[in-house]
């Protein structure tokens, strides 16, 4: 039996995590906020594109890791099968490398100028962005934090430590930037190795056991999937759409803002980590007071870090003047961050760990086709960036209520009035930060925010006092 994790462990996860993210952050400051400091606004745009679309090769394990994931989170690592293991991720390096080859032959043919580069790229991160999500699910799985924060780390400070040497020898190429990630994908995958060797090559088990294996786990991961990676396209797909009609100069700028939101919603994602392991191994009876109380104290976090929007676009103005209209951007579109982040750590991992993946796949496929449509009127109809970031906006906040009535449902909990009054919080700082000076916005949103924490005077002291291994 696996062991039972207790508040302790999870704090103490929870702390790795954040020291994780810590570092990540770093790394994402460099790329972010150093990088387009020292090349040009179009291979910037460039390497915007290839990040754009190596976000999502990670689809193409069509279930496989998901499934693994789902059925065996509750084992630790001794407990598992390795043989079996072994088996799924030989199908795993079969499926990734001949795609990736098909790919590469296509691209070369069909594609041309600094588009081949891109997409060839892009090919080779089926491989190596898979293989890196195999190794860390492993270590997630069975509950070794530790050395998943290892991975993580050596991931993200050789991509970072690349992209500064780079920097520092004036490359302005995107291309060796596109490299670097790919070869940081392969170190981690390395590093990761030694301390789960047993998890890769070896004996295995027979051939037809091994696809009736691949089919339980794709069959139990492919509505997570689509799920999960419908949930990123509702974003993304605003980002593809700018790319695809405006000019190369205005998609940089739209990636700017894009990219400094993500920023904040890394450091959440790295805390779902560790919950969703977590809660498959609490007794259902004390999930729906898990889930109150972590609510209770996010949703002010959130909503209080808004406010850092404004000092923030001081600074950048300074140091990145040519992307001064991508803060415009970025004021409308950072409440995606409290909506998204609600959906990333809670909603999204008490559906999964109710086993409601076919919840979340009609929530998020829903979501995706509307949003999408809405989208491409916004683009090619009105042909207006604002009203496409405030569509972004709208889609994340509804996405977010639909996912936690169905939560409500199942824990037997009622947020609607914190519905209502996040929504006025959200207008408040869009209108604060788009339609005032800085200044002045901050103060209004200030006002905003003190009335919403008198409003929740008792959930925000509880924030301030509450020690983690209370949450739960």
């Amino acid at each position: 039996m696996p062991k039972a994790v207790t508040g302790r462990q999870i704090k103490r996860n929870v702390i790795i995590s954040i020291f994780v993210q810590t570092i990540s952050l770093l790394v994402g400051f460099v790329l972010n906020l150093v990088l387009p400091k020292f090349i040009s606004e179009l291979q910037y745009a460039h390497w915007q594109t290839y990040v754009l679309y190596v976000g999502y090769v990670g689809i193409l394990h069509f279930g496989l890791l998901d499934g693994i994931v789902l059925r065996y989170s509750q084992y630790d690592y001794d407990e598992l099968d390795k043989p079996l293991i072994r088996s799924q991720f030989k199908i795993l390096l079969f499926i990734t490398a001949t795609l990736s080859l098909l790919s590469i032959g296509i691209f070369s043919i069909i594609a041309d100028g600094i588009n081949k580069y891109i997409f060839v790229y892009v090919a080779l991160g089926i491989v190596t962005k898979n293989l890196f999500t195999y190794t860390s699910y492993t270590f997630q799985i069975t509950n070794r934090i530790r050395k998943y924060a290892i991975l993580i780390v050596s991931h993200k400070l050789f991509y970072g430590l690349a992209v500064i040497v780079l920097l520092l020898n004036q490359v302005g190429s995107f291309h060796l930037y596109c490299l670097a990630d790919l070869c940081g994908d392969l170190f981690a995958c390395l590093i990761g190795y030694f301390s789960n060797r047993h998890l890769y090559f070896g004996k295995t088990i027979p051939f037809f056991e091994t696809i009736q294996e691949f089919w339980c786990n794709t069959s139990a991961g492919i509505k997570l999937l689509v799920a999960n990676w419908s949930s990123i396209l509702l974003l993304g797909s605003s980002k593809m759409l700018v790319q695809w009609h405006c000019d190369k100069i205005l998609f940089a700028k739209y990636s700017f803002a894009f990219s400094l939101s993500n920023l904040i919603l890394a450091f959440v994602a790295a805390v779902s980590v560790v919950f969703f392991p977590s809660l498959k191994r609490i007794e259902p009876n004390r999930m729906p007071q898990v889930y109150n109380n972590v609510r209770r104290i996010l949703s002010p976090m959130l909503f209080v870090s808004l406010l850092l929007y404004f000092p923030g676009n001081v600074i950048l103005s300074m140091w990145l003047p040519q992307y001064s209209e991508s803060l415009v951007f970025l004021g409308i579109m950072l409440p995606i961050v409290v909506y998204t982040s609600k959906v990333t750590l809670l909603t999204n991992n008490y559906l999964k760990a109710y086993r409601k993946e076919q919840t979340m796949l009609q929530i998020n496929v829903i979501s995706v086709i509307i949003s999408f449509l809405l989208f491409v009127i916004a683009i090619y109809v009105f042909e207006s960036i604002i009203l496409l970031l405030v569509l972004v906006v709208i889609a994340a906040m509804l996405r977010s209520i639909v996912s936690e009535v169905a939560v409500m449902r199942l824990i037997d909990l009622n947020f609607l009035r914190d519905f209502f009054v996040e929504a006025v919080v959200t207008i408040g700082f869009i209108v604060a930060a788009s339609c005032f000076p800085l200044l002045e916005g901050g103060m209004l949103y200030a006002v905003v925010l003190g009335a919403y924490i008198l409003t929740y005077k008792n959930d925000f002291a509880r924030m301030l006092q509450i020690k983690v291994h209370r949450i739960i």
